[in-house]
């Protein structure tokens, strides 16, 4: 189920290194939301606390709140590991594990976090592939490796994986960046049929990518290298296009920087 995520007073750190700086907004559920900004403005490593994987890195921490609806992701006693179950991760390059069969991927998730029957992994499969529009490409060599599929077909594989488990939030790290047009235009179609089902979040430098696949923009930028990123402005898609309510969003969406 599509959740709401709220984020206040958030800070980041790679050890005394301050990355990111008092970030607080709200994602809505069963919509995109888009991060956009300059190289380094720290993008990447706030979607990172939102499921807890930026602590992960040597010297991450995280200050600040992040609600999950009415659940406090970073309170005592929360299992970072159950966090990344409830929300869903799909990184810059394709991940396919790589001895694992299409049918493997898609079920590894399933397989560690419960006992299902065959019949019942063999709908769920079939399911999310369908879901990433992958099915009738693979539907007759389940049994062979992921990582034989191509750049486009791999990453849409990742997706099938990561909805699989049901998360109730999908966040994407530059899901394009590594694929052709033509599979870029796939994983955004595929985009916007999954926002019906959960709730989205993608960083992306594309921001053609931003304006069609994103319901709200988030600009983010840093005052000067080293410095800390910050929250400049977030709203609705084309407002944050057409009509910024800051003029350093409009330079860097217009090209004068970035």
């Amino acid at each position: 189920m599509a959740k709401r995520i709220d984020i206040t007073g958030l800070n980041a750190y790679y050890g005394a290194h301050k990355a990111i700086d008092d970030i607080t907004m709200t994602v809505e559920p069963r919509s995109v939301t888009a991060f956009i900004g300059p190289s380094g403005c720290g993008k990447s490593t706030f979607l990172r606390t939102i499921n807890r994987m930026h602590e992960v890195t040597p010297g991450g921490r995280v200050e600040g709140k992040v609600m999950l609806d009415d659940e406090d992701l970073y309170a005592p006693g929360v299992d970072p590991v159950s966090v990344r179950r409830t929300i869903g991760m799909v990184f810059q390059r394709p991940n396919p594990f790589p001895t694992m069969s299409i049918y493997d991927n898609v079920a590894a998730g399933l397989k560690l976090n419960g006992s299902y029957s065959r019949s019942e992994l063999d709908d769920i499969v079939e399911k999310n592939l369908r879901g990433a529009n992958l099915w009738n490409e693979v539907k007759n060599r389940l049994d062979k490796p992921g990582s034989g599929l191509s750049g486009g077909q791999q990453q849409r594989l990742c997706i099938a994986r990561a909805t699989a488990v049901e998360p109730d939030v999908l966040l994407m790290d530059e899901p394009c960046s590594a694929l052709d047009p033509i599979s870029t235009l796939a994983i955004e179609d595929l985009i916007d049929q999954l926002k019906s089902r959960f709730t989205i979040v993608i960083v992306t430098h594309n921001m053609q990518q931003a304006a069609r696949v994103s319901d709200r923009t988030a600009f983010f930028n840093l005052s000067a290298i080293g410095e800390p990123g910050k929250l400049i402005e977030i709203d609705d898609t084309e407002k944050i296009f057409s009509n910024p309510s800051v003029q350093a969003t409009e330079d860097y969406i217009s090209g004068r920087f970035g």
